[in-house]
């Protein structure tokens, strides 16, 4: 025990021995500087170089955006503006699907691809197998059908109203219009840059009204023009009213000319301001609206 004793103070005892570390000039032989150094000095210094720049390197990790790069530092939806990025592409992803959504409803509705009457009739005729529930869910089955008959009958029989309004042709410039509200014409008709139609100016809660007799066969939301409603006229004419703030019809309804069909507003990603704006669409193509209403 004694000699592992003396041996370890010998080794202690050689780290704090004194060695002079001389520099010297290769080719004068000159001395140009000397150090007193011990094994001791040499590792207390390795040491404290090491530890500070262990430290600069962990404050330099969690100081900035480097922490990021580090595996499993941290969860990803903590990071605020992720937070705000995932919540802008849900919004996106909710406003596609329903924008999806209304795009294949109103193509469905322009080329009647819908069920048959026959089809829905045969439908309501499966039967569950199971003998658990079934009863309620045959009553559940059938009131669904039923719903489904009466809106294919509905959408028939307006279909069938708006292609028998009028076979009579009459010129545009012999008919009378209802202006769908008083207001300032901010922008005009261009078709040049797909703008089929007008903006008018008036005032907030200002109600819209149909230019003519009609079916409304368009009462939705849409992603850039908002509220939207639009009127089959007599005439094979077309009224449109957009970016409404409240829709007062839906579709199927008869309206008068001069009836209410929306309250004006600011809806719609194409909407920079309350406004209406109005199209006016004769044999499937877009006219002028200021050439034959006057609006202010």
């Amino acid at each position: 025990m004694s000699d592992q004793n003396k041996k370890g103070k010998k080794w202690f005892n050689r780290l704090k021995d004194n060695y002079r570390l001389v520099i010297m000039n290769n080719d004068t032989f000159e001395e140009v500087g000397s150090y007193k150094l011990s094994l001791l000095n040499v590792y207390i210094l390795l040491s404290s170089a090491a530890i500070l720049f262990a430290f600069m390197i962990l404050l330099f990790i969690v100081f900035t955006p480097a922490k990021r790069l580090i595996p499993g530092y941290g969860d990803t939806t903590s990071h605020a503006e992720l937070m705000r990025l995932n919540e802008k592409i849900e919004v996106l992803q909710n406003e596609a699907a329903i924008q999806k959504t209304y795009s294949e409803g109103f193509r469905k509705r322009l080329v009647a691809d819908v069920e048959t009457v026959e089809d829905v009739e045969a439908g309501s005729n499966i039967i569950p197998d199971s003998i658990t529930n079934v009863e309620r869910i045959h009553e559940d089955e059938i009131l669904r059908k039923e719903m489904e008959l009466e809106d294919l009958l509905l959408e028939r029989e307006l279909l069938s109203k708006a292609a028998n309004i009028s076979t009579k042709e009459v010129p545009l410039e012999q008919l009378f219009f209802i202006p769908p509200l008083t207001g300032l014409v901010s922008a005009g008709f261009d078709a040049n840059i797909r703008h089929y139609g007008i903006d008018i100016l008036a005032p907030k809660n200002t109600p819209v009204k149909s230019i003519m007799d009609g079916y409304v066969i368009n009462s939705d939301w849409t992603l850039e023009t908002g509220n939207t409603i639009s009127v089959q006229h007599p005439n094979n004419i077309i009224s449109s009213y957009k970016h409404n703030s409240v829709l007062l019809k839906k579709i199927g309804d008869a309206v008068k000319a001069g009836e209410a069909l929306a309250i004006i507003g600011n809806t719609g990603t194409l909407s920079n301001g309350p406004h209406l704006h109005f199209e006016l669409w004769h044999k499937g193509k877009a006219v002028d609206p200021s050439e034959y209403i006057i609006f202010e």
